[in-house]
């Protein structure tokens, strides 16, 4: 029977992903699926960049077992809904946000896999992919798609922008409290030790995540992505489920080596918020988000320029309706 807190955590995640999709105009969902290009680049970065990125650490820092193999394991595995929370506060393009999550989710259950059976065994002959707990990374995968499908769903029927921005204000909330919750968890789950390491250790462990949002932006760039689109490719290729490491410690390790694995997702979920909290406030700042960069703070992150954007799209779409009519009307008179 699932505990309390596998039920609160998927609550919180339901109603994450839920107001994230039910946000999204069902237009701009549609459009970001034809987007090749975008979708593309961002299964290349999650599924090929990163874990890449993981495995040049481990060994150029000669990182041992426990560290290593839990920090392969933290590159394989994308952050998923997490992202469409930073993709929303910060502005980037939430569409493309949640169609990348339903496409990795998916993906994610042969191609996690097979990263962690590659790197692991050949970097240290382990078998990682016997420790995974299918049956959570399952049900995971049911709420997530679910909630996608539901959220998409009533966006296109009830097509309202006081109920997109309700949606979101739902899912940023719930954001909120899963981080929160999911902190909790890490630092009740055991002897962490964050600050007991050698500096091999931090470098190392921070190192992925510095590289994935260098290789996502030139990468990005390169192929002439909207801004927007660019910061979310590099959220969603940085931003990791440091959840599965920790489930994986766990199943793993023991006693002082359990110790030093669980430091790793505790640590990595430490530097990918800071990171992505300067980069996306820096984009912001350089007009490469859907938000003004001269309104506050703030404002930026308390308001949905998704939504904003989708409304005025909507008054523009109305005037050039109205213009041949108006035209129609005046002419005769002219002639």
């Amino acid at each position: 029977m699932a505990s309390f807190n596998d039920v609160a955590g998927n609550a919180l995640l339901f109603f994450l992903v839920f107001g994230m999709s039910a946000t999204v105009d069902i237009d701009m969902l549609v459009t970001q699926l034809k987007n090749a290009k975008a979708i593309g680049m961002g299964v290349f970065l999650q599924f090929f960049i990163l874990p890449l990125c993981g495995f040049f650490v481990v060994k150029c820092f000669h990182l041992n077992e426990s560290v290593g193999i839990t920090l392969l394991v933290v590159t394989s595995s994308p952050g998923g809904s997490y992202s469409n929370w930073w993709c929303s506060i910060f502005n980037a393009d939430l569409a493309l946000s949640v169609t990348m999550t339903a496409i990795s989710t998916i993906m994610s259950v042969v191609l996690m896999p097979l990263n962690l059976l590659m790197y692991c065994k050949y970097a240290y002959h382990a078998d990682v992919v016997a420790s995974l707990d299918f049956n959570s990374l399952f049900i995971a995968l049911t709420v997530v798609i679910s909630a996608i499908g539901l959220g998409i769903a009533a966006s296109a029927k009830v097509k309202s922008t006081r109920f997109n921005n309700l949606a979101n204000k739902v899912g940023n909330y719930a954001g909120v409290s899963l981080v929160a919750f999911s902190a909790f968890m890490s630092n009740t789950a055991g002897e962490t030790q964050i600050w007991e390491h050698p500096w091999q250790f931090y470098v190392g462990v921070m190192l992925p995540c510095v590289l994935g949002i260098l290789v996502s932006n030139v990468l990005t760039t390169f192929l002439s992505l909207n801004k927007p689109e660019r910061v979310t490719l590099s959220v969603e290729c940085c931003y990791q489920n440091v959840g599965i490491a920790t489930s994986v410690a766990l199943t793993m390790f023991k006693g002082d080596a359990l110790g030093e694995a669980m430091a790793v997702p505790l640590y990595y979920g430490i530097v990918e918020a800071v990171l992505l909290g300067i980069y996306c406030t820096f984009a912001w700042k350089a007009g490469w988000t859907k938000a003004p960069k001269n309104v506050s703070f703030f404002t930026m992150v308390g308001t949905s320029y998704e939504v904003l954007s989708k409304d005025s799209q909507a008054i523009e779409d109305a005037k050039q309706k109205k213009d041949p009519d108006e035209e129609a009307v005046v002419d005769p008179l002219v002639s």
